[in-house]
Parts: structure tokens; sequence; C-alpha cells
């Protein structure tokens, strides 16, 4: 198993813009549109909106975790008002090619859907975006977006609604996995829930600071399995809470995107 920490970077341009919505003058290469959707409130008092990003054609972007090359979109929500926290609702990503390598992102355009928590239910929220992001062609030109809400809309977005309903389905259950201590870290396996795979993405939900491989898949004792590398800061092998992993398989066959959490180990 070879992987590569971080695509090649070109660090000479890196661009702070401002606004609701990005004028076309000041867009970086690749990037044709940036704005957060107004969205709407939910009856409990939960602002759902959405960042949306046009891309320019043969451009990229990542997902949240996109394997070894690629670079996952970083958000801070500093300068926000009346907010609690926010829950990410990531369409299921796209397989798309970097080299040799398929990894997880999208292209074209992405609707980002946004669940903003409020501290008090009764007041409106105020959603300001500082966001970090790869944007990629033959090379990646790192990012730094600042995005301030529109007022809330009456009524929902259809828009962000279909962003909403392309989430990978969860399934109930957890797959078989086996757990390999390396000289470094773990080798982890999981079975895929279901067919062939485009694509798949181990994560570890409960440790950011573990690095995690991109995923091969390979043959297992049952069928095909989602095979990846973790390495933690110690360098050496760590205890795995098996209930923070989450799978993300993209079918072969074109049908939605999987995901589950935890997995039973052998």
């Amino acid at each position: 198993m070879t992987h590569f920490p971080r695509p090649l970077l070109a660090t000479a341009l890196v661009l702070v813009l401002t606004g609701p919505a990005i004028a076309q003058d000041d867009l970086p290469p690749g990037l044709r549109g940036a704005q957060l959707l107004p969205g709407w409130t939910e009856p409990g008092g939960a602002r759902i909106l959405a960042l949306e990003l046009l891309l320019e054609p043969g451009w990229k972007t990542y997902w949240r975790s996109p394997g070894d090359t690629g670079l996952p979109p970083q958000l801070d929500w500093a300068g926000s008002r009346n907010l609690s926290h926010v829950t990410l609702h990531w369409p299921a990503p796209q397989a798309i090619r970097s080299g040799e390598t398929l990894e997880m992102g999208y292209h074209d355009r992405l609707v980002l859907p946004l669940t903003a928590h409020p501290q008090d239910p009764g007041k409106p929220v105020d959603i300001a975006a500082q966001i970090d992001l790869g944007l990629c062609e033959n090379i990646c030109v790192p990012v730094h977006l600042e995005l301030q809400a529109p007022p809330v809309g009456t009524q929902s977005d259809p828009v962000i609604a279909s962003a909403l309903a392309a989430e990978p389905q969860r399934l109930d259950g957890n797959p078989a996995c086996e757990v390999t201590p390396l000289a470094d870290g773990l080798r982890v396996a999981m079975d895929l829930p279901q067919g062939p795979a485009t694509l798949a993405a181990v994560e570890l939900t409960d440790n950011p600071q573990v690095w995690v491989s991109a995923a091969d898949i390979l043959p297992g004792p049952t069928g095909p399995q989602a095979v990846v590398e973790m390495v933690a800061p110690s360098g050496k092998p760590f205890d795995l809470d098996h209930d923070a992993l989450r799978l993300t398989v993209i079918p072969a066959d074109g049908g939605r995107a999987t995901e589950t959490t935890g997995c039973a180990a052998d």
C-alpha cells in the first residue's frame, strides 16, 4: 500500500475573498462563484443554509476525507451571532481522478448544506464563515474565503433540499472488520456492505490527530474490503474504538453512496 500525504501546491497564491458572494473579477483560477445560500429557519429555531461553490471545467475541490493527496475544506464560524454549533451535511462525493489515483471530491458545483444550531432558539442566527480549501487542476491552489450569509429566507430552498437528499444512505448494522497492528500504527480492513465499489473511505471520527490513508479496495475472506493504514502521533499501535469507524462507499453501478458507522471485529 503506497500513498502520498499531500498534493502539489501552488503556495504562491493564497487569496482572501470577502463578502456575501464573491465578485467574478475577484475569484481565483478554477472558481466561477462562491456564496452562502440564505436558506430558511426550521420550526425549532435551527437555520438551514448552504455553501455554494461553482468550479471551472476541469477543476475540482475535495470531500471531508479526500484521500492521501487531497485538501479537505476547513470551515470556521468566528464572527457568527447566536450560534451554538454547525452540522455539515456532505453530499455523496464523486470519484475524481488525480493522475493515476481516484479520490473523493466534487467538480462543476458543490452545494454543502449546513444546519446552524442557535444558542437562543427565539432569535435569528447570523452566519459568517471563514473557509480554507484547495482548488485543483494539475496543481492545487489553496484559497481562503470569508463569506457572510444573506438574511434568512422565508421558505425552503429546493437547491439546498436536493443537496440534503444527496447525502449517502445510512445503513444499519456494522460491517465485519479486522484490525492488525503495524510498526507505526494499525491496518484496518472493513467489509463492504454491498456489491462492487468504485471508491471507499474509512474515517476515524473520534481522533482527528490520527492520519488515515486512502482506502484500497482489496479481496477479503468473504468479499471486497476497504483497507486503510492509520498512524497516530506516537508512531506506535494504539487502542481503537471500533464504534468510531465510519465507512463511506461509492458503488460501481452508479447507485447511491452508502455510509455505516462502527464495525464488528473478527
